[in-house]
């Protein structure tokens, strides 16, 4: 099984000099140059919370928190210049701080020689810091972009910081491309997630955080829907009494 990052368009529409918005039945619709964004407004103010570490079961067939594997059972899907990107940076991981160094010097860190996967090591993404690790359990591009003070969206790849959002591509007719963007469910991810003991979006323990998703996640929606339509569905979903 392997992780499959949300469907990317092939277009890279000019910004909109303006962009407009309507709301069709809970599903807020803006328009942006060629493209139409629907975005599922429940998912985007519910109070979501990636609690990997603090009571995830992971993606396996049986529930396994103390593994502390997350969605990282599966190597990651690389796309476009990622290969490329992910080896440069993996180069730069000190030893003390990416437990599978070793075997990345030695094996590399591809899972074969088409480099759109990351090795599965042990079970998991050779990336994956596993518990009691001294150096910190976690993705160890993840962590490495936190001890160079940089965005992690920058160090891993795109499937990794876009879970959970889930963004599927409808080309009409007209020409006009529809973005649906939405949480992932279960069934995104095929005949395994039949399989699995847990999928985080679908379940209510993972519905505790402290503020809702547009402002949790607006790192990795803004880089996702460009900064228009993010500023225009955060202006649209904001408290009345809020002035962005």
């Amino acid at each position: 099984m392997t992780a499959t990052p949300p469907e990317s368009s092939a277009q890279d529409p000019a910004i909109a000099s303006e962009v407009s918005a309507t709301a069709v039945a809970g599903i807020e619709v803006i328009s942006d140059g060629g493209v139409e964004w629907h975005l599922d407004t429940s998912f985007l103010q519910s109070n979501w919370s990636c609690i990997w570490g603090r009571g995830c079961q992971g993606i396996l067939d049986h529930p396994a928190e103390e593994l502390g594997q997350g969605c990282c059972s599966v190597g990651a899907e690389l796309v476009d210049d990622e290969p490329a990107t992910t080896a440069m940076l993996a180069g730069y991981l000190d030893p003390e701080f990416f437990q599978f160094h070793e075997e990345a010097n030695r094996g590399g860190i591809f899972s074969d020689s088409t480099q759109t996967n990351t090795r599965v090591i042990d079970g998991a993404c050779i990336f994956l810091n596993r518990p009691g690790f001294v150096g910190g359990a976690g993705c160890a591009l993840h962590l490495a972009a936190q001890k160079a003070d940089e965005s992690a969206l920058d160090w891993k790849p795109s499937v990794c910081w876009q879970l959970p959002v889930r963004v599927q591509w409808e080309m009409q007719e007209s020409g006009v491309e529809i973005a649906h963007v939405r949480a992932w469910k279960r069934s995104d991810w095929g005949d395994d997630g039949d399989t699995m003991a847990w999928c985080c979006t679908e379940e209510p323990e993972a519905y505790v955080g402290d503020s809702p998703v547009i402002e949790s996640l607006a790192e990795e929606l803004q880089e996702i829907l460009g900064t228009a339509v993010f500023v225009e569905i955060q202006r649209r979903l904001s408290p009345p009494d809020v002035h962005l």
